[in-house]
């Protein structure tokens, strides 16, 4: 995707050569806070204020996500009347959330790795009048069965493949 700058947010801090030499070219975040919601808030409202316009933090656990709905999240964010994007997982959370400007409230505010986070963050949303646009659902990996279904996935890169195997 033009324009598109790919980055990992990482813990602990001292990590970065780990990542940089995992991925040269992406953009290196610390992840900083006690939570997963103050850290999802500090990475993306910290590439806000670096000065993107548009951010999205995606989970490490569905290495099958397609593409395309990374490209519909930002189409979505494109949107003037759209604030917020979100990308459910089948298990009641979500592998995507994205904005253009900071909602801290929708990460800080709800119980993150439940199964009515997506639930929680969408309530939190309306509370605060903003737009959701939903992306199409997907699943994460969390448990045996999740792997299962991961190996039996045709979308699934060959190194996975063989690393699942």
């Amino acid at each position: 995707v033009d324009g598109l700058v790919p980055g990992i947010a990482f813990s602990p801090p001292d990590a970065a050569p780990y990542f940089a030499a995992l991925a040269p070219g992406f953009e290196l975040a610390p992840q900083v806070g006690a939570t997963l919601g103050e850290r999802l808030d500090g990475v993306l409202s910290g590439a806000l204020a670096r000065g993107y316009g548009q951010v999205a933090a995606i989970n490490s656990d569905s290495p099958s996500l397609p593409a395309t709905f990374l490209v519909a999240a930002f189409a979505a964010l494109d949107d003037p009347g759209v604030d917020v994007v979100l990308g459910p997982c089948d298990d009641g959370g979500y592998y995507l959330i994205g904005w253009k400007r900071p909602h801290p409230a929708l990460v800080r505010e709800v119980a993150m790795s439940a199964a009515d986070t997506l639930a929680q963050t969408l309530a939190v949303a309306g509370r605060a009048g903003l737009c959701v646009a939903l992306l199409p659902p997907w699943y994460d990996v969390d448990g045996p069965a999740d792997l299962a279904r991961l190996a039996d996935d045709p979308g699934l890169g060959d190194h996975t493949r063989a690393f699942v195997a």
